[in-house]
Parts: structure tokens; sequence; C-alpha cells
């Protein structure tokens, strides 16, 4: 898909405003404590049975879009990273908002030797020098506060990230424009009240223009409520 000639946001979101706090308390929720209890509760019952998108659709994401040179952001407990299949002795780096997330991934792909880097991807990203063939962002624009318009900053911050012709990708759970089972409305409702989700006016066209309007050969697919995208950087 080409570029299109639709603006991009041009500041970085306020500081620690109202609604921006909100981020802040989505993360506080990754405890230890909660972490060792997420991929029972998200993996193996949320995605299939309320979200309704099976786990192992995310992880073939990861199987077709990962390199030997790759960046999660949002890392969860690093289940993606420890199933999928990267290429031999590939360089891995982690950046994530909540340390706890951060030790817990790493530990789990320690195999990797991976970095570690603590980052709100809301704001630019300074002094991050290395560029990856993909960056993963899996799961994180729905724990983002705003809408999609606001949260699309996080696409701007990670594009200098990303090597020449290298992919971006990764899954969110939306709210408008795709079906959701009454569970979802449900939980989904109940997460957004907690600041647990920032999704309430998350949207599929959204997303779509997001992503067009900075990237190249971008697709998005949807299964459940939840959108799988990719997307190509620039060619060198």
């Amino acid at each position: 898909m080409r570029r299109f000639a639709i603006p991009t946001p041009s500041s970085p979101p306020p500081p620690m405003s109202a609604t921006t706090s909100k981020t802040y308390d989505s993360q506080s929720v990754y405890s230890p404590a909660t972490l060792a209890i997420y991929d029972t509760l998200v993996l193996r019952l949320s995605n299939p049975l309320v979200w309704r998108c099976p786990t192992r659709r995310i992880l073939d994401l990861y199987n077709q879009h990962v390199t030997a040179s790759h960046l999660d952001v949002g890392v969860g407990t690093g289940w993606y990273m420890d199933h999928c299949r990267f290429p031999a002795s590939p360089r891995l780096a982690l950046m994530d908002l909540n340390p706890n997330s951060l030790e817990a991934a790493a530990r789990r792909v320690g195999r990797y030797a991976p970095t570690t880097h603590v980052a709100d991807v809301l704001r630019p990203i300074d002094g991050h020098g290395e560029t990856y063939g993909s960056i993963g962002v899996t799961y994180l624009l729905h724990c983002l506060a705003g809408d999609i318009r606001h949260k699309s900053a996080v696409f701007d911050h990670l594009i200098p990230l990303l090597a020449p012709g290298g992919t971006l990708f990764g899954a969110t759970i939306l709210a408008q424009g795709v079906p959701r089972s009454a569970a979802a409305v449900k939980l989904m409702g109940f997460y957004n009240k907690k600041g647990i989700f920032g999704n309430a006016r998350d949207s599929l066209d959204d997303l779509r223009l997001a992503l067009a309007s900075r990237f190249n050969d971008v697709r998005v697919d949807t299964i459940g409520c939840v959108a799988l995208f990719s997307a190509r950087g620039p060619s060198p």
C-alpha cells in the first residue's frame, strides 16, 4: 500500500495530563503477582473465549514477521518471544514502561541475552541508537489512554528505530468496527473503568488510517475483536 498524504501528529502528548496518567495506571497493574497468572488469564482464557482470537494466531504473526534483529515493545511475560521461531542467534531488545514486565520477559528469554530498555513510547525515545528489522507491539495500544489518533504517536516514535524496509507488527483489542461478544463488551467495559484498558474509542478505521499514513504494505486482519496488523517501513 502506498503512503497517503494524511497529516500525522506533530507533537508529543502533554506531560502527565488527566488522560495520559491513565497510561501509567494501566502499567501499574503488571505486578509480579499479576504476571504470574497473565499467561493463564490472557493467553489461555481471554484470548480464545472472550476476545475470540486464539493465541496461536498472534504467535503466527510473530513467526511470519520476526527477524534476526527484533525489538519487542510492551513485552507482557515474553511468551510470544519464548515460543516464536527466531532466526539463529537473534539480536533481541525489550522495551516497556514497567520494570516488572521487562524483568519477567528478559528472564524468560534469557537464552537470547536480550537488552532491556525502560521507555514510555507515547513520548519520543531519546538516546536509542539501534535499529531493528522487526518491531512487535502486541497488546500495547489498547492499554494506552486516548483514541487511536492520539496513540498513533507510538508509531512516530518507533519509526526511527525501524531499519529501512523493516516491519512493524502487532495486535490490539478494538472496541469499534469489530464484532464483540457479550462477554467481550462486559469485560472491556470493566477494564476501561479500572484503567487497565484505554480502548473505548479505538476503532478499526482509525487503526487502518494511522498505519496507512505512515507505512507501506499495510495489512490489517481482524479475528474476533482483535486486529492483527503488519506494516513495512520505507525501503532504502
